[in-house]
């Protein structure tokens, strides 16, 4: 009898892992926007 509910909570517990990824695979979360910072040379420290 145990092992039967520990089956049926750990089935519960898969059928929502699975549903929470079908939820976040048909509504994906918005992407952050972020500006771009541009690289500027250093050649304050070169050796020439």
């Amino acid at each position: 009898m145990r092992a039967r509910g520990l089956l049926i909570v750990l089935a519960i517990v898969i059928v929502a892992a699975v549903a929470g990824l079908g939820y976040l695979g048909l509504n994906p979360p918005n992407p952050v926007a972020k500006p771009v910072q541009k690289v500027l040379p250093n050649d304050k420290f070169q050796v020439k």
